[in-house]
């Protein structure tokens, strides 16, 4: 994947794909908002473990609340779904 996003309004795609789920995540500069399917992660995934699975990369590199994340996923169960958000 490309760099991250250093200018506001920039915005950088990724595919992530896992078992028959595909996700496609956008990514900019921001405040860390998180939307799935158009509602908010908190609502669209269901678990605290869900959740984590799909904001460990941001915890990992540090840039956690640093940009925002608009995801589109189909196909699968839910932690397929959270599995392709993360390699995405």
């Amino acid at each position: 994947m490309a760099a991250a996003p250093k200018e506001k309004g920039q915005v950088y795609y990724a595919t992530g794909r896992r078992k028959t789920s595909a996700a496609r995540v956008f990514l900019k500069t921001g405040s860390g908002k998180i939307t799935v399917n158009g509602k908010p992660l908190d609502e669209y995934m269901p678990t605290p473990t869900s959740r984590t699975t799909v904001t460990t990369p941001f915890m990992i590199t540090d840039t956690k609340n640093q940009y925002d994340a608009r995801i589109t996923v189909t196909g699968g169960g839910v932690t397929g779904q959270c599995e392709a958000i993360r390699h995405g």
